[in-house]
């Protein structure tokens, strides 16, 4: 069993930014793994945010955190992060990072993000 372990989230202030990490346990590599963030309210569809690809570090972005969020990867530390600036209310979910490689996915806990004055 591969375990992401997701940290950084938070309450923040509207226009505020916060930076998300996801660490894949020692013993398993993310290398080869596509890995992103998807993200979900209450009640709600879990939603694709940004995914980065295992080789030529290529990025896609949700057309509503465009601009706003940056994912990068660094393999030696066996970590991504989702830099997020200029938090929105909307923003408001639980962050799940993945990792994705062939029929094989594996997701973290989640971690709560909270943007409110």
């Amino acid at each position: 069993q591969v375990q992401l372990v997701e940290s950084g989230g938070g309450l923040v202030q509207p226009g505020g930014s916060l930076r998300l990490s996801c660490t894949a346990a020692s013993g398993f590599t993310l290398d080869y793994y596509a890995i992103g963030w998807f993200r979900q309210a209450p009640g709600k569809e879990r939603e694709r945010v940004s995914c980065i690809d295992s080789s030529e570090g290529r990025t896609d972005y949700a057309d509503s955190v465009k601009g706003r969020f940056t994912i990068s990867r660094d393999n030696a530390k066996n970590t991504v992060y989702l830099q997020m600036n200029s938090l929105k209310p909307e923003d408001t979910r639980v962050y799940y990072c993945y990792a994705s490689a062939g029929v094989y996915t594996y997701w973290g806990q989640g971690t709560q993000v909270t943007v409110s004055a």
